[in-house]
């Protein structure tokens, strides 16, 4: 039997950046607020303290502040007609855990999405005509409007305390910024971060040839900044140890450094580490959660009543538990039924390296989100009738970290040990550099998750199971994307060059890293029978269970998501404040 704990107004799952940002709002309506997290209690000053965070083996390797398989993983396949294998090592992408989540060890690249990625359905089928659209695959609209959440993205990019270059305010272009950008209500908090050699050389070579480079928006903060909960920040000094690290000089943008210290100050705030949510507790009639059932170790369970409970977890987990816990029906993707689990999508990445042998550039200066940017290949830039597929990416330049076991950036063909390897790390380390594709992908119908019918975890829960492969729109998009890295790369005039972007027989591998931008699986949208959430993020069939995340996704942007994280979860708490709290009930 469960020990029952006194009941809260609110629980939330899982203490990231969602989780932070709804527990300080819902604390300021004096709400009591309990926060569960599953991994470890992690906080800046003890924990990220120099130099035992510089530790490239630890965190860069060994992903010490990352989920551990063995704890929790879920099942892969690329087809229906597959079985689906565990994931028993971390490689395509690297879950956080912990208080803090993947917000610890991101590297700050925060972006807002183009209008025409909240509609893009209707943006296709109104530009091109809906007969582009590839069978089978499922993009939707978002429900919302860039309009609508603006004021949203404005309040994370102040509390996250962004550094950046508005290229549109309030419909006014401006010189050095992104012109395609939609409307913005005012500049970034911060300046934009100083450019290293590579990603003035790029954007020198692309300005050249008619595009539009600006700089990088970057959560690495440019100067000293107080947000707007009284949380401080130091600038970036480019140590070049950020993403896979927490940040040791409180200048990345993190949980910790913008929200939880303020948060924690809050009499009417409380969280547990180490205390995994295993189901949420519906009521008998099923449309309402009564709270959730969480273990404090290994077989110490515990059931915290709850008026109101908080999905804040990895998308990951917010999918599973909604599957454990019955909340939305199953989707089935040959019937097409079903909302739980549908249109999961991923991100499609490709690069191009370039060797000069007389440019140093000083690789082991950079920063988790330094570079710049063009957007002249973003989705509304491209005409996809006469292109032949959907989608977009941004193209980026920049010294992230010049690490001496993960970056080593050497020319095809380089044996990987031996003298030779010696030979060629001494010639190119410090004079190479690369131009990167970061591009959306599409949903289709037999990409989605379930529930595994083979494997369980260590509680005996089936496994997540996730099924994916590339498709050959996302193919054809990152094929055109390096036609123009490639051009703009070859005027630079290096001594050598490479490329590494999916082929046209390309299948999914989940070995290399590629990104931790998992989305889809619990989608907002404005029809129940196709979405698990309405636009305010509330589940359609438990109106008191909220699911925060990029779960909501119905495909991927071609940006970063954690900027649509942060703008969706104060969207989401300012419906629950304004319209929930005064009168529980189904918001739409």
């Amino acid at each position: 039997m469960a020990a029952i704990a006194k009941k809260k107004d609110v629980v939330i799952v899982g203490l990231g950046w969602t989780g932070a940002i709804v527990g300080m709002e819902l604390c300021e309506e004096g709400l009591e607020v309990l926060a569960l997290e599953r991994g470890d209690d992690r906080d800046a000053g003890p924990d990220f303290r120099y130099p035992n965070i510089a530790d490239e083996l630890k965190y860069g390797v060994r992903y010490a502040v990352m989920q551990k398989p063995r704890n929790s993983t879920l099942t892969i396949r690329r087809t229906i007609q597959e079985n689906a294998l565990p994931y028993r090592l971390f490689g395509s992408f690297l879950p956080g855990e912990g208080v803090g989540g993947a917000g610890v060890h991101w590297n700050g690249n925060t972006f807002r999405p183009m209008a025409e990625e909240l509609r893009l359905r209707s943006y296709v089928a109104e530009n091109f005509g809906q007969n582009i659209i590839p069978e089978g695959m499922a993009i939707q609209d978002w429900g919302i409007t860039y309009s609508e959440l603006e004021p949203s993205f404005d309040r994370f990019e102040k509390v996250a305390g962004i550094a950046g270059k508005a290229g549109n305010i309030k419909g006014e272009i401006l010189k050095s910024g992104n012109p395609f950008e939609a409307p913005r209500s005012g500049e970034y908090p911060m300046p934009p971060l100083p450019q290293t050699l590579d990603a003035l050389m790029f954007a020198k070579a692309a300005r050249s040839m008619g595009n539009h480079p600006y700089p990088l928006p970057s959560a690495n903060a440019s100067q000293t900044y107080t947000n707007p909960y009284g949380m401080q920040r130091g600038p970036c000094n480019f140590c070049g140890f950020c993403d896979r690290f927490a940040c040791f000089n409180y200048s990345k943008s993190s949980p910790q450094t913008c929200v939880l210290d303020a948060l924690k100050r809050k009499s009417n705030f409380e969280y547990r580490a180490n205390s995994e949510v295993i189901r949420v507790e519906l009521s008998p009639d099923r449309k309402t959660a009564t709270g959730v059932t969480y273990l404090a170790g290994e077989d110490n369970e515990i059931f915290q009543p709850a008026d109101l409970v908080i999905l804040a977890a990895y998308q990951l987990h917010n999918v599973h538990l909604m599957l454990l816990s019955g909340i939305g029906k199953p989707y089935d993707p040959v019937s097409g039924d079903g909302v739980t689990g549908k249109n999961y999508a991923y991100q499609m990445t490709g690069g191009t390296s370039l060797f000069f042998k007389d440019v140093d550039f000083n690789p082991f200066v950079g920063a988790g989100s330094n570079g710049t940017v063009i957007d002249d290949f973003a989705i509304n830039r491209i005409d996809f009738g006469a292109e032949g597929f959907i989608g977009g990416s941004y193209i980026c330049a920049g010294t992230t970290n010049g690490q001496p076991i993960r970056s080593m950036r050497l020319p095809k063909g380089t044996p990987f040990w031996g003298s030779q390897w010696k030979q060629a790390i001494k010639k190119w380390y410090r004079h190479s550099m690369s131009i990167g594709s970061h591009g959306s992908n599409m949903s289709y119908r037999d990409s989605y998750m379930d529930l595994d019918p083979t494997y369980a975890d260590r509680y005996g829960r089936p496994l997540l199971r996730m099924t994916f492969n590339w498709k050959p729109n996302d193919i054809r998009m990152t094929q055109f994307m390096k036609n123009k890295i490639e051009s703009i790369a070859k005027s630079m005039s290096p001594d050598l060059m490479d490329s590494d972007y999916k082929s046209d027989d390309a299948v999914y591998d989940v070995r290399p890293y590629q990104t931790t931008h998992n989305v889809g699986g619990a989608i907002m949208g404005t029809d129940r029978n196709t979405s698990a959430l309405n636009r305010y993020l509330q589940s359609w069939d438990v109106h008191n269970v909220f699911v925060m995340g990029a779960n909501a996704f119905p495909q991927n942007i071609q940006y970063n998501p954690t900027g649509m994280v942060g703008a969706l979860a104060y969207w989401s708490v300012a419906a629950i404040r304004k319209y929930y709290l005064p009168d529980p009930r189904p918001l739409i």
